[in-house]
């Protein structure tokens, strides 16, 4: 497994290089935002660690357009303590977990290996259509009236989830465990955070959604 790590501090970049080497990793390092995205043109890697304050091009912007490119490598992005806002634009903008400076360096490999197990997890088989909607696990891909609709790993893998029991109602403690796994340590609104953008991208009227329901004071649903 190659891990990027996108940061302009030298010396955390050094001590990561050496942490994620011991436990295995192959590791490359960009110390700007366009250093990343030049190097994401011509490599590919298994995961990306993003800093958001980031010479050049802001960590932020980098997320969004390795997203907009239809690139959904895994994103991990080191926040300042306590930037709740930025933490939620980057779950908006397609990151996959985020962990907040300063950190245990063990806190970090744990969150990269739960992001690695969900992105290698084997889903069940089997092509699954709701109208116009199609799921197909084994190819990882999802179609809305015949069009590919770009998910995330873990936009893909939340419906995928929730698809396969039709009409169960999920608490978002449930959607932790099953989607990002018991080893999750933020906080549980990333489920409605992911929810409202799977809905952008696959329900015809996202403020009327057709297939992911609220059941309110519970937890949402898939109806089939």
């Amino acid at each position: 497994m190659q891990i990027l790590i996108v940061d302009d501090e030298k010396a955390l970049v050094k001590g990561l290089k050496y942490t994620l080497e011991k436990e295995g990793f192959k590791v490359k390092a960009a110390y700007d935002g366009q250093e990343a995205l030049d190097f994401l043109q011509s490599s590919k890697v298994d995961l990306i660690i993003l800093d958001l304050m980031l010479p050049k091009v802001d960590g932020l912007e980098v997320c969004r357009r390795i997203r907009q490119q239809g690139n959904n490598t895994p994103i991990i992005m080191l926040t300042a303590k306590g930037d709740d806002v930025d933490k939620i634009i980057g779950l908006e903008l397609g990151a996959d977990d985020y962990v907040a400076k300063p950190f245990n360096p063990r806190e970090l490999v744990a969150r990269i290996r739960a992001v690695l197990r969900r992105t290698s997890n084997n889903i069940q088989s089997g092509v699954m259509t709701f109208g116009e909607l199609v799921i197909d696990p084994d190819r990882r891909i999802v179609k809305v009236n015949g069009q590919t609709v770009e998910l995330s790993v873990r936009e893909f893998d939340l419906i995928v989830t929730m698809a396969r029991r039709p009409g169960f109602t999920f608490t978002r403690e449930m959607l932790l465990e099953q989607v990002w796994g018991h080893d999750y340590f933020g906080d549980p609104r990333v489920v409605d955070v992911y929810i409202r953008r799977v809905r952008e991208k696959i329900e015809p009227d996202p403020a009327h959604p057709r297939w992911l329901i609220t059941r309110w004071g519970v937890g949402y649903a898939f109806e089939a």
